[in-house]
C-alpha cells in the first residue's frame, strides 16, 4: 500500500464518519519497502493541492521520515531546494509501500491489518460490517 493512497482513507465504523480523531490512521509495526519509480513532478505538482498537509507530516513523522517541510510546498519546484523537496516527496508517496502491519483510527481505536501491501476494510458485524453477506440490501433483512 503506498503511502499517498493513505491520506485518503479514513475508518469505515459509522459512528467515526463525523470525528475528526478518525483521520489519518495511524501506523503500527509497518513494515515498510521502497520500490523505485520514475520520477514524475507533474503527477506530484497536480496531486500536491489534493492532500491533506497535516495528514502527510503526522503519517512521515509517524514512519521515520524526518526530511519533510512543516507547510505544504508551493511555487514553481525549479530551484534546486524545490526539486529536493520534490524528490523526498517522491519518495515518501509513490515509493515507499507498507507491506504488513496496521493501521488503526485515533478514535475508535480499530485496526486494520495489512498484509502482503493489502489493507483489509472489511468491517466484523459489530462494527457495522455485513460479514458473510454481499448485499448490504439483503443482509438487512
Amino acid at each position: 500500500m503506498k503511502l499517498l493512497t493513505v491520506n485518503f482513507l479514513t475508518c469505515a465504523v459509522k459512528a467515526c464518519k463525523t470525528s475528526t480523531a478518525s483521520f489519518p490512521l495511524h501506523f503500527k509495526d509497518a513494515e515498510l519497502e521502497q520500490r523505485e519509480i520514475d520520477y514524475n513532478p507533474t503527477f506530484l505538482q497536480n496531486i500536491l493541492p489534493r492532500l491533506d498537509w497535516d495528514a502527510i507530516s503526522i503519517t512521515a513523522a509517524e514512519l521515520g521520515f524526518n526530511n519533510i517541510p512543516a507547510s505544504k510546498p508551493e511555487g514553481t519546484f525549479e530551484s534546486e531546494e524545490e526539486q529536493k523537496v520534490m524528490q523526498d516527496l517522491h519518495t515518501l508517496l509513490l515509493e515507499t509501500e507498507v507491506m504488513e502491519g496496521k493501521m488503526i483510527c485515533g478514535n475508535c481505536g480499530h485496526e486494520y491489518r495489512i498484509k502482503e501491501g493489502i489493507a483489509n476494510f472489511l468491517l466484523p458485524n459489530h462494527l457495522g460490517g455485513f460479514g458473510h453477506c454481499f448485499s448490504p440490501i439483503r443482509c438487512m433483512a
